[in-house]
Protein backbone atom coordinates (compact mmCIF):
# COMPACT_ATOMS: atom_id res chain seq x y z
CA UNK A 1 0.00 0.00 0.00
CA UNK A 2 1.25 3.45 -0.92
CA UNK A 3 -0.15 6.21 1.28
CA UNK A 4 0.19 9.78 0.03
CA UNK A 5 -0.62 12.40 2.64
CA UNK A 6 -0.71 15.90 1.31
CA UNK A 7 -2.72 19.01 0.68
CA UNK A 8 -3.30 20.20 -2.89
CA UNK A 9 -2.32 17.91 -5.74
CA UNK A 10 -0.88 20.98 -7.44
CA UNK A 11 -1.62 22.93 -10.58
CA UNK A 12 0.08 20.60 -13.07
CA UNK A 13 -1.07 17.01 -13.59
CA UNK A 14 1.82 14.57 -13.42
CA UNK A 15 2.00 10.88 -14.12
CA UNK A 16 2.35 8.85 -10.89
CA UNK A 17 4.79 6.05 -10.38
CA UNK A 18 3.05 2.73 -9.96
CA UNK A 19 3.38 1.25 -6.48
CA UNK A 20 4.21 -2.27 -7.65
CA UNK A 21 0.53 -3.26 -7.63
CA UNK A 22 -0.04 -1.90 -4.14
CA UNK A 23 -3.14 0.24 -3.65
CA UNK A 24 -2.55 3.98 -3.69
CA UNK A 25 -4.44 5.98 -1.06
CA UNK A 26 -4.54 9.76 -0.91
CA UNK A 27 -5.08 11.07 2.64
CA UNK A 28 -5.87 14.72 3.37
CA UNK A 29 -6.52 15.28 -0.31
CA UNK A 30 -7.00 18.93 -1.21
CA UNK A 31 -8.59 20.17 -4.42
CA UNK A 32 -9.39 23.90 -4.17
CA UNK A 33 -11.34 25.56 -6.96
CA UNK A 34 -8.45 27.05 -9.02
CA UNK A 35 -6.43 23.79 -9.26
CA UNK A 36 -9.61 21.87 -10.06
CA UNK A 37 -10.31 24.21 -12.98
CA UNK A 38 -6.76 23.76 -14.28
CA UNK A 39 -7.05 19.97 -14.04
CA UNK A 40 -10.39 20.12 -15.84
CA UNK A 41 -8.64 21.56 -18.91
CA UNK A 42 -6.85 18.20 -19.34
CA UNK A 43 -9.63 15.75 -18.42
CA UNK A 44 -8.03 12.69 -19.99
CA UNK A 45 -4.80 13.18 -18.08
CA UNK A 46 -6.65 13.94 -14.83
CA UNK A 47 -8.79 10.82 -15.17
CA UNK A 48 -5.80 8.64 -16.07
CA UNK A 49 -3.97 9.80 -12.95
CA UNK A 50 -6.83 9.85 -10.46
CA UNK A 51 -8.28 6.52 -11.63
CA UNK A 52 -5.18 4.85 -10.16
CA UNK A 53 -6.02 6.07 -6.65
CA UNK A 54 -7.84 3.31 -4.82
CA UNK A 55 -9.17 5.65 -2.16
CA UNK A 56 -9.15 9.43 -1.98
CA UNK A 57 -9.86 10.93 1.45
CA UNK A 58 -10.67 14.53 0.65
CA UNK A 59 -10.53 17.30 3.23
CA UNK A 60 -14.08 18.56 2.59
CA UNK A 61 -17.30 17.56 0.85
CA UNK A 62 -16.72 20.19 -1.85
CA UNK A 63 -13.23 18.88 -2.57
CA UNK A 64 -14.53 15.31 -2.60
CA UNK A 65 -17.00 16.29 -5.32
CA UNK A 66 -14.20 17.90 -7.35
CA UNK A 67 -12.04 14.77 -7.11
CA UNK A 68 -14.99 12.64 -8.21
CA UNK A 69 -15.79 14.88 -11.19
CA UNK A 70 -12.14 14.68 -12.28
CA UNK A 71 -12.16 10.89 -12.28
CA UNK A 72 -11.27 9.52 -8.86
CA UNK A 73 -13.29 6.28 -8.59
CA UNK A 74 -13.74 6.18 -4.82
CA UNK A 75 -13.82 9.40 -2.82
CA UNK A 76 -14.79 10.10 0.77
CA UNK A 77 -14.86 13.36 2.71
CA UNK A 78 -12.51 12.30 5.48
CA UNK A 79 -11.85 15.73 6.96
CA UNK A 80 -8.67 17.65 7.65
CA UNK A 81 -6.04 15.77 9.65
CA UNK A 82 -4.63 19.08 10.87
CA UNK A 83 -7.59 19.46 13.24
CA UNK A 84 -6.34 16.42 15.15
CA UNK A 85 -2.89 17.84 15.80
CA UNK A 86 -2.08 18.14 19.50
CA UNK A 87 -1.04 21.34 21.20
CA UNK A 88 2.67 22.18 20.91
CA UNK A 89 4.65 21.35 24.06
CA UNK A 90 5.96 23.82 26.61
CA UNK A 91 8.57 23.29 29.31
CA UNK A 92 6.75 23.81 32.64
CA UNK A 93 9.62 25.64 34.37
CA UNK A 94 10.12 28.41 31.75
CA UNK A 95 6.33 28.69 31.53
CA UNK A 96 6.06 29.23 35.28
CA UNK A 97 8.95 31.68 35.28
CA UNK A 98 7.69 33.77 32.39
CA UNK A 99 4.13 33.80 33.71
CA UNK A 100 5.51 35.31 36.91
CA UNK A 101 7.54 37.95 35.05
CA UNK A 102 4.60 39.22 32.97
CA UNK A 103 1.88 38.80 35.62
CA UNK A 104 -0.58 41.68 35.69
CA UNK A 105 0.39 43.18 32.34
CA UNK A 106 -1.88 43.31 29.29
CA UNK A 107 -0.18 41.11 26.71
CA UNK A 108 -0.71 40.00 23.14
CA UNK A 109 1.29 37.87 20.72
CA UNK A 110 2.18 38.27 17.05
CA UNK A 111 3.12 34.70 16.12
CA UNK A 112 4.97 33.25 13.13
CA UNK A 113 5.38 36.69 11.60
CA UNK A 114 6.85 37.47 8.20
CA UNK A 115 8.53 40.67 6.95
CA UNK A 116 6.14 43.60 7.18
CA UNK A 117 4.02 42.05 9.90
CA UNK A 118 6.48 42.94 12.65
CA UNK A 119 6.21 46.57 11.54
CA UNK A 120 2.44 46.32 11.99
CA UNK A 121 2.92 44.87 15.48
CA UNK A 122 5.38 47.63 16.38
CA UNK A 123 2.97 50.31 15.14
CA UNK A 124 0.12 48.68 17.06
CA UNK A 125 2.14 48.71 20.25
CA UNK A 126 3.12 52.37 19.86
CA UNK A 127 -0.51 53.35 19.35
CA UNK A 128 -1.96 51.20 22.14
CA UNK A 129 0.72 52.10 24.67
CA UNK A 130 -0.96 55.48 25.08
CA UNK A 131 -3.94 53.65 26.54
CA UNK A 132 -2.00 50.76 28.09
CA UNK A 133 1.38 52.09 29.28
CA UNK A 134 2.36 48.67 30.68
CA UNK A 135 1.40 46.80 27.49
CA UNK A 136 3.65 43.90 26.50
CA UNK A 137 3.83 42.86 22.86
CA UNK A 138 5.51 39.54 22.12
CA UNK A 139 6.72 38.84 18.58
CA UNK A 140 7.74 35.37 17.44
CA UNK A 141 9.21 35.68 13.93
CA UNK A 142 8.59 32.70 11.68
CA UNK A 143 12.33 32.58 10.98
CA UNK A 144 14.23 33.09 14.26
CA UNK A 145 17.35 34.35 12.49
CA UNK A 146 15.41 37.52 11.75
CA UNK A 147 15.21 38.28 15.49
CA UNK A 148 18.04 40.87 15.55
CA UNK A 149 16.52 42.79 12.63
CA UNK A 150 13.07 42.78 14.23
CA UNK A 151 14.56 44.01 17.50
CA UNK A 152 16.49 46.75 15.69
CA UNK A 153 13.32 47.98 13.98
CA UNK A 154 11.51 48.14 17.32
CA UNK A 155 14.37 50.04 18.94
CA UNK A 156 14.37 52.48 16.01
CA UNK A 157 10.67 53.04 16.67
CA UNK A 158 11.46 54.03 20.24
CA UNK A 159 10.48 50.82 22.00
CA UNK A 160 12.39 49.07 24.76
CA UNK A 161 13.19 45.61 23.48
CA UNK A 162 14.25 42.24 24.88
CA UNK A 163 15.43 39.28 22.82
CA UNK A 164 14.98 35.78 24.13
CA UNK A 165 17.91 34.34 22.18
CA UNK A 166 20.16 36.94 23.83
CA UNK A 167 18.93 36.06 27.32
CA UNK A 168 16.47 38.93 27.62
CA UNK A 169 13.36 38.73 29.78
CA UNK A 170 9.96 40.43 29.26
CA UNK A 171 10.24 42.40 32.50
CA UNK A 172 8.49 45.70 33.18
CA UNK A 173 11.17 47.73 31.38
CA UNK A 174 10.53 45.86 28.10
CA UNK A 175 7.81 47.00 25.70
CA UNK A 176 8.34 44.45 22.94
CA UNK A 177 9.82 41.00 23.47
CA UNK A 178 11.27 39.17 20.48
CA UNK A 179 11.05 35.42 21.07
CA UNK A 180 13.60 34.42 18.43
CA UNK A 181 14.17 30.84 19.52
CA UNK A 182 13.22 27.47 18.07
CA UNK A 183 10.54 25.17 19.48
CA UNK A 184 9.05 27.53 22.08
CA UNK A 185 5.92 28.73 20.33
CA UNK A 186 3.79 26.53 22.58
CA UNK A 187 5.22 28.40 25.55
CA UNK A 188 4.05 31.78 24.27
CA UNK A 189 0.67 30.49 23.10
CA UNK A 190 0.04 29.49 26.71
CA UNK A 191 1.04 32.91 28.01
CA UNK A 192 -1.01 35.09 25.65
CA UNK A 193 -4.81 35.19 25.56
CA UNK A 194 -4.82 37.12 22.27
CA UNK A 195 -2.82 35.98 19.23
CA UNK A 196 -2.34 37.44 15.79
CA UNK A 197 -1.30 34.55 13.53
CA UNK A 198 1.19 35.74 10.93
CA UNK A 199 1.83 34.94 7.31
CA UNK A 200 -1.61 36.46 6.73
CA UNK A 201 -1.06 40.21 6.36
CA UNK A 202 1.98 39.31 4.28
CA UNK A 203 1.05 37.45 1.11
CA UNK A 204 2.36 34.14 2.39
CA UNK A 205 -0.83 32.10 2.67
CA UNK A 206 -1.13 32.03 6.46
CA UNK A 207 0.21 29.96 9.30
CA UNK A 208 -1.60 27.36 11.37
CA UNK A 209 -4.15 28.83 13.85
CA UNK A 210 -5.16 25.46 15.30
CA UNK A 211 -2.50 25.45 18.01
CA UNK A 212 -3.30 28.82 19.63
CA UNK A 213 -7.03 28.18 19.30
CA UNK A 214 -6.67 24.80 20.98
CA UNK A 215 -4.75 26.46 23.81
CA UNK A 216 -7.49 29.02 24.47
CA UNK A 217 -6.46 32.17 22.61
CA UNK A 218 -8.66 34.53 20.66
CA UNK A 219 -7.35 34.63 17.08
CA UNK A 220 -6.69 37.56 14.78
CA UNK A 221 -5.48 37.04 11.22
CA UNK A 222 -4.99 38.84 7.93
CA UNK A 223 -6.71 38.21 4.58
CA UNK A 224 -4.07 35.95 3.00
CA UNK A 225 -4.80 32.51 4.48
CA UNK A 226 -5.23 30.27 1.44
CA UNK A 227 -3.08 27.53 3.05
CA UNK A 228 -5.49 27.25 5.97
CA UNK A 229 -8.75 28.48 4.45
CA UNK A 230 -10.77 25.53 5.78
CA UNK A 231 -9.45 26.00 9.31
CA UNK A 232 -10.10 29.74 9.37
CA UNK A 233 -13.56 29.12 7.90
CA UNK A 234 -14.41 26.86 10.85
CA UNK A 235 -13.07 29.41 13.33
CA UNK A 236 -14.94 32.27 11.65
CA UNK A 237 -18.25 30.42 11.64
CA UNK A 238 -17.87 29.71 15.35
CA UNK A 239 -16.85 33.26 16.21
CA UNK A 240 -13.40 32.21 17.38
CA UNK A 241 -11.39 34.38 15.00
CA UNK A 242 -11.50 37.87 13.50
CA UNK A 243 -9.97 39.08 10.26
CA UNK A 244 -7.90 42.27 10.15
CA UNK A 245 -7.10 43.58 6.70
CA UNK A 246 -4.21 45.88 7.51
CA UNK A 247 -2.11 47.29 10.32
CA UNK A 248 -4.75 49.82 11.32
CA UNK A 249 -7.38 47.13 11.72
CA UNK A 250 -4.89 45.04 13.69
CA UNK A 251 -4.32 47.92 16.10
CA UNK A 252 -8.05 48.49 16.50
CA UNK A 253 -8.84 44.80 17.06
CA UNK A 254 -6.06 44.32 19.63
CA UNK A 255 -7.23 47.43 21.47
CA UNK A 256 -10.87 46.33 21.46
CA UNK A 257 -10.12 42.85 22.73
CA UNK A 258 -7.68 44.02 25.40
CA UNK A 259 -10.43 46.33 26.66
CA UNK A 260 -13.14 43.65 26.53
CA UNK A 261 -12.00 40.47 28.32
CA UNK A 262 -15.48 38.94 28.15
CA UNK A 263 -15.58 39.09 24.35
CA UNK A 264 -11.99 37.89 24.13
CA UNK A 265 -12.73 34.92 26.37
CA UNK A 266 -15.92 34.09 24.44
CA UNK A 267 -13.90 34.07 21.21
CA UNK A 268 -11.32 31.79 22.79
CA UNK A 269 -13.96 29.32 23.99
CA UNK A 270 -15.69 29.33 20.60
CA UNK A 271 -12.42 28.75 18.77
CA UNK A 272 -11.37 25.86 20.99
CA UNK A 273 -14.81 24.25 20.61
CA UNK A 274 -14.69 24.64 16.83
CA UNK A 275 -11.32 22.92 16.60
CA UNK A 276 -12.51 20.10 18.83
CA UNK A 277 -15.71 19.65 16.83
CA UNK A 278 -13.82 19.50 13.53
CA UNK A 279 -11.53 16.70 14.74
CA UNK A 280 -11.80 12.99 14.14
CA UNK A 281 -10.27 12.87 10.66
CA UNK A 282 -7.47 10.59 11.84
CA UNK A 283 -9.90 7.99 13.17
CA UNK A 284 -12.00 8.19 10.00
CA UNK A 285 -8.91 7.80 7.84
CA UNK A 286 -7.71 4.75 9.76
CA UNK A 287 -11.17 3.16 9.54
CA UNK A 288 -11.21 3.71 5.77
CA UNK A 289 -7.67 2.38 5.29
CA UNK A 290 -8.07 -0.69 7.52
CA UNK A 291 -9.79 -2.87 4.87
CA UNK A 292 -6.84 -2.33 2.52
CA UNK A 293 -4.41 -3.35 5.24
CA UNK A 294 -6.45 -6.47 5.94
CA UNK A 295 -6.42 -7.43 2.27
CA UNK A 296 -2.66 -7.00 2.11
CA UNK A 297 -2.23 -9.12 5.23
CA UNK A 298 -4.36 -11.87 3.73
CA UNK A 299 -2.25 -11.72 0.59
CA UNK A 300 0.89 -11.94 2.75
CA UNK A 301 2.24 -8.63 1.56
CA UNK A 302 1.96 -6.57 4.74
CA UNK A 303 3.82 -7.38 7.94
CA UNK A 304 1.56 -7.55 11.00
Amino acid sequence: MVLAAGSDLGPTPTRPRRGGGAPLILARGGMPGPPARRWARTPAVARALLSRIALCLAQSREEAERFARLGAPRVEAGGNLKFDAGAPPADPEPLRQLAGVIAGRPVWLAASTHPGEEAAAIAAHRSLARRYPDLLTIVVPRHPERGPAVAADAVAAGLRVGRRSAGGQPHDKVDLYVADTVGELGLFYRLCPLVFVGGSLARHGGQNPIEPARLGAAILYGPHVRNFAQVYGALDRAGGARIVRDGQELTAAVGQLLADPATRQAMARAGAAAIEAAGGATDRAMAAIEPFICQLKIAGRFAS
